[in-house]
């Protein structure tokens, strides 16, 4: 029971957070219901207040009418001893005072009036279940203190075992030889309480059904307004899936037509605009590809002859030599560039494709830290790895991990200012993470995020020195992507930079953290 208690909590909340339609309605309903308990407490409260002064009205009247025409028989009585007496007040109050029947009107109580000084002590009288007892003592002294006035009061007596409002009048009678005596009539109303609760159990009912007329009449007219957005909402994620073709359906002139005639308007030139984007997209990658290729036997030529005037250098002067030595270096550089742009027009085309195998990856960091060691002892940099004594497995695409890792290296080396260069392994069951910290010039703020822009450069001014393309990291993030992975950048001014590949260890898991920091323990 509690388990489908919590359940249905869960999916009503559900639904409130997701449906608009939802929520309007009941807040609709909400809000009804208060208004018609307001309104309905007001008008219970004004019909039961206009019945209890009508019936005390009535009560009244009728109570000093009857009071006058059994005081005029008391005047006219030529009673003389007690039991006369007695035998003559019974039969006035049963003649004219106590209605017969199983549920009198009204019921009787004669007492002697506090007051009374006279002699002769004439007998009580009670009808019916009410006592003297059950008046209440307030009203009894207003009566004494005012006897020529007539007293009212609305109380509660016990009829049946239940509780029933009564309208109680009391007056003050002179008996013969007898004295002052307090006369009540209490008026029970019974049928006013069956009345109230009558109006009472309608306002509920009504109240009931005018909530649900309400409800129904806002989940009417809300999914007339909420059913254009909802199908504007879907339409919206097939345009977000592709599919460019999707329209709402629109009819009429009001303000919901004019959404949907304006919606498929937007999606015709968001439609217009992208293919032309993508027509561009597609001559650009086109034109790199075929001008890559088609560099390729020039260069080849070129690669010939530059080669056989290298080799040739020292049978020239001096700047011929050296203009040798600078056109194969920058021959160099144009080799891999044309390279490059061809890896990114593959990635731009969408043709890259995985060649995934459980690779042990302290083995591509050591293989890359051997061939870069010369450049490493050139700038004066010493490299060092930190790798754990297990294997750090992870399915991945070899060459494409190499060329990340040997780009990140390089990278170091170059901007590391001479200083030590530290190579971070780590491994869980879900993932494998590689991290190149170096500690030269660093990253500005927002550099982070611009390292694996295109052809970026951190110092314009600054060479290259290692004949670098500036593609080298924009590809390696996109070697990282197609892995499923991610590679990110750290750097402060004067304190280095950090570069962490994160790789998932299982083809198909998805990263959600990564082994080792990005920032250093010092900065977090």
């Amino acid at each position: 029971m509690k388990e489908a208690l919590v359940r249905f909590a869960r999916e009503a909340r559900r639904r409130w957070r997701r449906s608009l339609q939802v929520r309007v309605v009941m807040l609709t309903a909400l809000l009804g219901l208060v208004v018609s308990l307001l309104l309905g407490t007001y008008l219970y409260q004004r019909i039961g207040n206009g019945l209890e002064r009508d019936r005390i009205e009535a009560s009244s009247y009728e109570a000093q009418t009857l009071v006058s025409a059994v005081q005029a028989q008391w005047d006219t009585s030529t009673a003389k001893t007690l039991d006369d007496l007695n035998t003559v007040t019974r039969d006035l109050i049963n003649a004219y005072l106590a209605p017969p029947g199983p549920n009198p009107s009204r019921y009787v109580v004669l007492a002697r009036s506090p007051a009374s000084t006279g002699a002769v002590v004439a007998a009580g009288f009670e009808s019916g279940p009410v006592r003297l007892a059950d008046l209440s003592t307030e009203l009894r002294s207003a009566l004494t203190a005012a006897p020529e006035r007539q007293q009212i009061q609305v109380t509660e007596i016990e009829l049946d075992g239940a509780s029933v409002p009564a309208v109680v009048v009391g007056s003050v009678v002179q008996l013969p030889t007898a004295g002052a005596y307090d006369l009540y009539l209490v008026y029970p109303m019974q049928r006013e309480a069956t009345t109230m609760r009558l109006i009472a159990n309608a306002l509920g009912l009504g109240a009931l059904i005018l909530v649900l007329l309400v409800a129904a009449i806002a989940w009417v007219v809300t999914r007339q307004v909420v059913e254009p957005v909802r199908r504007a909402a879907v339409v919206s994620q097939r345009l977000a899936a592709g599919k460019l073709d999707e329209r709402m359906t629109a009819s009429g002139t009001d303000d919901l037509a004019l959404l949907g005639t304006s919606f498929n308007a937007m999606a015709d030139s968001l439609q217009s605009q992208i293919r032309q984007l993508e027509s561009l997209s597609a001559v650009q990658q086109r034109f790199v590809s075929d001008v890559s290729h088609e560099l390729r036997t020039p260069l080849t030529t070129i690669r010939m002859a530059v080669d056989l005037i290298h080799d040739s250098r020292d049978d020239f002067t001096a700047p011929v030599a050296r203009s040798a030595e600078l056109l194969a270096g920058q021959l160099d550089r144009f080799e891999a560039l044309l390279t490059d742009l061809l890896e990114i027009s593959r990635f731009d085309a969408g043709a890259a494709v995985l060649h995934l195998e459980p690779v042990d990856l302290r083995t591509i960091v050591r293989s890359v830290v051997e061939a870069s060691a010369p450049l490493a002892m050139r700038r004066g940099s010493a490299v060092s790895i930190h790798a754990p004594s297990r294997p750090a497995v992870a399915e991945v695409d070899e060459r494409r991990v190499e060329r990340i890792l040997r780009n990140l290296v390089v990278n170091a080396i170059e901007h590391g200012e001479g200083r030590p260069i530290d190579i971070w392994v780590r491994s869980t069951d879900e993932a494998v993470a590689i991290l190149v910290e170096d500690h030269g010039v660093g990253l500005g703020p927002g550099e982070a995020s611009l390292v694996f822009t295109r052809f970026w450069r951190a110092d314009p001014a600054r060479a290259r020195t290692t004949g670098g393309t500036g593609l080298g990291l924009a590809i390696s993030l996109e070697d990282a992507r197609l892995h499923d992975g991610w590679l990110q950048a750290w750097g402060r001014p004067g304190e280095g930079s950090r570069f962490r590949l994160t790789l998932p260890a299982r083809e198909g898991h998805r990263l959600t953290s990564s082994p080792l920091p990005l920032a250093p323990e010092s900065s977090r």
